[in-house]
């Protein structure tokens, strides 16, 4: 069965598409998370995601190839560990459709093949239901909770850790 989605790295040619939608989107995300909003973000983003630590994808519809979401593999560690953090937003008109869950099954699938990883994981405000039932849908399950683990929006914020792992 072919994915309803496709991903594909970020590049500098997807910021006034990536932009228009993040603008979009922001009571979406809030307070949840903080896409860049104008060139300079954009810019850092995209250089900050050509790897080889960290990787970013646009998520494109397959049929219509718009922009529906962004995922990042961020912080990946080899060695022993072989595991990074996986991170993650829809944009608003695109959320709630399966869209995600299916991008997230690609990238799971490309971080355990292509990347050989053995771990990723994901930490989530505990609020953020939508977000906790996506992680879930894909097979990630709950490890722990983490009091003041990042700042966001200028806040120190509790996150439940999710992972799930290569088979």
């Amino acid at each position: 069965m072919a994915s309803t989605v496709r991903i594909v790295p970020i590049t500098l040619a997807d910021q006034e598409e990536f932009l228009a939608a993040a603008l979009r989107s922001r009571k979406l995300h809030h307070p949840w998370v903080s896409p860049p909003l104008g060139p300079t973000g954009f810019r850092t983003l995209t250089e900050r995601s050509q790897g080889p630590l960290n990787l970013g994808y646009v998520v494109r519809h397959a049929a219509t190839d718009e922009l529906v979401g962004f995922i990042n593999i961020s912080n990946i560690v080899r060695g022993s560990f072989h595991s990074a953090y996986l991170g993650y937003y829809a944009f608003a008109g695109h959320e709630r459709q399966g869209l995600m869950r299916a991008a997230l099954g690609l990238a799971v699938r490309m971080a355990f093949t292509e990347l050989k990883l053995h771990r990723l994981e994901a930490n989530i405000q505990p609020g953020n239901a939508a977000s906790i039932a996506l992680v879930r849908s894909c097979g990630f399950s709950k490890e722990g909770y983490s009091p003041r683990y990042l700042k966001i929006r200028g806040r120190w914020r509790d996150h439940e850790r999710w992972a799930i792992l290569a088979r």
